[in-house]
């Protein structure tokens, strides 16, 4: 998975449509090899994001939880301190 792609589901206050995109542009720079297509492989490029980004949101639409939505700051202090025992 790629390091810069971060769950966005079930969290308070929900993700937002250029946090959806940002994922999706990582996704997309991952599997083409590339982190800024050519001029002839723009609109192809453009493309797969907004696909993803629509298919996105349609799956989060579709999910079901019962799971109380997390708070993204605990959630983002817990992945530091992760980080700290990790790296030092």
């Amino acid at each position: 998975m790629c390091r810069n792609i971060k769950p966005l589901y079930n969290f308070a206050p929900p993700a937002t449509d250029d946090e959806i995109r940002a994922a999706a542009l990582q996704f997309v720079r991952k599997v083409s090899g590339m982190s800024k297509p050519s001029q002839a492989n723009a609109a192809a490029f453009d493309v797969a994001i907004d696909e993803i980004t629509v298919a996105t949101h349609k799956l989060f639409a579709a999910l079901e939880t019962t799971a109380e939505p997390k708070n993204r700051e605990e959630e983002a202090a817990k992945a530091k301190a992760r980080s700290a025992n990790r790296f030092g």
